[in-house]
């Protein structure tokens, strides 16, 4: 059933900005995944939405140049870095099992690295051009 496929995904959309909106508030939540994940659910419920928030001030950049380049600026990886070390600031404090402390930071360290190995965009936040549906 096309028309019930079309809801979950514009619904999968919507929840996905509404938390990426609220991840620019609060400094542990994340935005830009949940950016690309309502880029990805709306570009199949709602093409129109998915150009608004390739479109948006705010949040559009990054989209773009993930989609376009696999790249994250510089100022994400800041963000990102930081609330990592604020995470595994709290783990240290609050996990009282060794292994699993060890675990979780280790991991948290190793998306770090992730994050600071990825290029940073060649194209200057200008997102590439965009056709209306």
């Amino acid at each position: 059933m096309p028309s019930i496929r079309h809801a979950a995904y514009l619904g999968l959309a919507g929840t996905s900005f509404a938390l990426g909106v609220i991840g620019a508030f609060l400094p542990l939540m994340p935005t830009t995944c949940f950016m690309l994940l309502a880029v990805w659910a709306a570009s199949r419920g709602s093409p129109r939405f998915a150009l608004w928030i390739r479109e948006h001030p705010r949040f559009g950049p990054a989209v773009v140049a993930w989609e376009g380049e696999r790249a994250i600026p510089r100022h994400a990886k800041r963000l990102a870095v930081l609330a990592l070390a604020a995470s595994i600031l709290v783990l240290v404090l609050t996990v009282s099992l060794t292994w699993l402390k060890l675990a979780l930071v280790g991991g948290l360290l190793l998306v770090g690295l992730w994050i600071v190995t990825r290029p940073e965009p060649r194209l200057a936040t200008a997102p590439a051009p965009l056709t209306r549906r």
